[in-house]
């Protein structure tokens, strides 16, 4: 049965939940007070030494409450009641009111509870005593300390009326209290966990008439009662330790994920009775892994237990730590009032895990990627919220932030993003995708050397959809591969046109990781060559820079067999990544684009200026072809020119446009330059046009 403790110690805002508890309060503490004053003058050592005894078992039971394995509630059986019920039946209403009383207000002091939650558990226990002991008096049964009651045989259909009197009432206000504050229905509140309740309440009340048995039969045989209760707390502790092992990790102690989803469960109607948050991160330590392997298993779960200590030390104390498995952590943060919370904590972690750990001698510095989901925001129950934070931990791997809340952009799995993929999938079939061509002239000349074939999405609703929107999104799935022909195959058809033409130039096209690492990726590239009729040097593959380092040994026999075949390869975004000049020798590379950044920024920062006059020297140096990308201005086409550079790409020579714009576009172009004298001539008004 639910007790008044179930209301919790935070006030609800609910007026009519203060009204009841005002009504149900006055009346039962009135109750208690009126009997009391009937005690006034009563001599309680005429009631013997029994008296004393069981009044002393009543207090010890109310301030250590029966913990059970797989308890629903979390304060435990009240074994007192037992003994306020034999009181009740030996000497009347107004002993066992004294007790209940004195027992509720003493034992809710020692957990300081609120003085809101305590009068309310005096008033709702007084009323509903009293409806028990308002049976008693029906049936004829009217004890008082000087003229304690009896049990026999005769007594029992009283006693179980009583029982169940005092059940019902007791039940009913509470989940009536429930009801209000969690603005729920009185059934759902009155029937929760029903057999468990009829069945503890039972036992409990079945055990009063057996105290007053052997009250009558002497109070020397009181103490005896030790036995059976000392036997019954045991058996309840050996369950709970148990179950404690059931719901707790093993090697550090935490609690694990059953033992999570309880508590979420419990924060998350928390919260929704009280209009809060709760967040759920989840935690995987970077590069664990090498630790173990490494240094063995018993170096790694030392360390995982001390990692499992230094977070139990950062976290709030409401906070709940748990160990899922491996490295993997989570924490419950309920009763936060904005998400940047969760992210502020998330934060504060990953720096206290930063400090290094002392372990069998060595100093390890260990690093943690967090995602943050926060209810209800990204989800209404605990699965859900798992799920959600996990996506937004590896979301924080890759990109190496550490920290990333939830977000549906960057899950491949949310509604917004499976509906943009099968909007993706029907773009394929109704020739809503195209490719623009971007030129690239060389820097001495301004002749045209090739051109970048780049993906657009006219979607019918939405207008221009960007690349970085859709693009990773189809990386993810098998669409990218579909795409990635539908770009081979658009690209060599316009590159059969131009050739057939008598314009020799070069197309290049981006390709992703599953298309690098794919063995027969240079079959059906050679497949598409022949059946446009184009030749191989005509194409160009271009990879960025962090996807050919992500597994050079695999990527390097793939290319090469792109560069048997006569394709042209391209390190796309050259100085974003972590390519060792080893790498770049021996890979089959003829050329390499700097990364715009760099270029946008050396007119006005000397450190990037640097850094391209770098690359070119060091590309020049193996022999490579060097392209920039990002030449927005006069000013750094002339300072290229300078560098050495040998090819350029960006707005101030063209924006990507259709091939029959570019083909308008290079035909104008291929007459300016030849009424010039110099390829590259000051042609400000030439050049901005192209950007129209």
């Amino acid at each position: 049965m639910p007790s008044g403790d179930e209301a919790r110690n935070v006030a609800p805002r609910s007026g009519p939940f203060w009204a009841y508890l005002g009504v149900v309060t006055s009346g039962g503490v009135g109750l208690v007070v009126a009997l009391l004053m009937g005690l006034d003058g009563h001599d309680f050592n005429a009631m013997g030494s029994a008296f004393v005894v069981v009044a002393t078992l009543l207090l010890l039971c109310e301030l250590r409450p029966l913990m059970t394995a797989g308890s629903p509630d979390a304060n435990g059986v009240a074994m007192s009641t037992a003994f306020v019920f034999a009181l009740l039946i030996h000497w009347g209403l107004a002993v066992a009111l004294l007790m209940q009383t004195i027992a509720t207000i003493l034992a809710d002091a020692v957990r300081q509870k609120a003085a809101w939650r305590t009068a309310f558990n005096v008033g709702q226990q007084a009323v509903s005593f009293a409806a028990a002991a308002a049976v008693l008096w029906v049936f004829g049964q009217h004890a008082a300390p000087t003229n304690p009651m009896t049990v026999d045989g005769a007594e029992l259909p009283a006693l179980v009326l009583a029982g169940v009197a005092y059940f019902f009432v007791n039940n009913g206000l509470v989940s009536q209290a429930l009801a209000l504050r969690n603005r729920s229905a009185f059934r759902s509140e009155f029937f929760s966990n029903w057999g468990y309740q009829v069945g503890a309440n039972g036992a409990l009340l079945g055990l009063a008439p057996i105290v007053v048995i052997v009250m009558e039969r002497g109070p020397d045989l009181v103490p005896l009662l030790l036995l059976p209760l000392a036997a019954v707390y045991a058996t309840a502790a050996m369950s709970l330790e148990r179950e404690r092992q059931a719901l707790h990790d093993m090697l550090t102690g935490l609690p694990n994920r059953k033992f999570l989803i309880q508590q979420a469960a419990g924060a998350i109607d928390d919260a929704a009775a009280e209009r809060n948050k709760v967040a759920l991160c989840l935690l995987d330590l970077d590069r664990f892994k090498e630790i173990n392997d490494t240094l063995g298993h018993p170096v790694g779960d030392t360390l995982l237990d001390l990692v499992a200590r230094r977070l139990q030390s950062t976290v709030r104390p409401c906070d709940t730590v748990a160990r899922l498995g491996g490295d993997e952590f989570a924490i419950l943060l309920p009763g936060i009032d904005d998400p940047l919370e969760a992210v502020d904590l998330a934060e504060l972690v990953r720096s206290a895990l930063a400090a290094p750990f002392r372990c069998e001698g060595m100093s390890f510095e260990i690093e943690a990627s967090i995602g943050v989901a926060v209810y209800p925001e990204h989800g209404r129950d605990f699965e859900l919220l798992l799920q959600r934070s996990d996506v937004a931990m590896y979301v924080a791997k890759e990109r190496g932030t550490g920290v990333e809340m939830y977000s549906p952009e960057t899950d491949r799995h949310s509604t917004v993003r499976l509906g943009m993929l099968a909007e993706l999938r029907n773009a394929l079939d109704k020739d809503e995708l195209e490719l623009h061509y971007q030129p690239k002239a060389d820097l001495r000349t301004g002749d045209v050397v090739g051109v970048e074939a780049l993906l657009r999405w006219r979607h019918p609703e939405r207008g221009p959809v960007s690349p970085e929107e859709f693009i990773p999104l189809a990386e993810q799935t098998g669409l990218m591969r579909q795409i990635t022909q539908f770009v081979v195959d658009e690209a060599l058809r316009q590159v059969s046109v131009w050739w057939n033409s008598g314009l020799r130039i070069q197309c290049a096209v981006n390709v992703c990781a599953r298309d690098l690492y794919d063995r027969d990726f240079a079959g059906y590239l050679r497949n598409r060559l022949d059946h446009h009729g184009v030749p191989p040097r005509a194409l160009m593959v271009e990879v960025t820079e962090s996807v050919l380092m992500a597994d050079p040994g695999r990527a390097a026999s793939n290319l090469l067999s792109l560069s048997d075949l006569g394709v042209g390869v391209s390190l796309d975004d050259f100085g974003t990544g972590y390519s060792s000049l080893v790498h770049l020798k021996r890979l089959p590379v003829s050329e390499v684009k700097i990364d715009r950044s760099f270029v946008q920024r050396m007119d006005v920062h000397e450190d990037d200026a640097a850094i391209v006059r770098s690359i070119i020297e060091l590309s020049t140096a193996l022999g490579l072809r060097v392209v920039a990308e990002g030449v927005e201005t006069r000013e750094s086409w002339d300072r290229l020119v300078v560098y050495g550079c040998d090819a350029a790409q960006g707005w101030y020579l063209a924006k990507a446009q259709p091939a029959s714009e570019l083909d308008k576009w290079m035909r104008n172009r291929h007459e300016r330059l030849s009424a010039t004298v110099h390829g590259v001539p000051d042609q400000r008004g030439d050049r901005r046009s192209a950007l129209a």
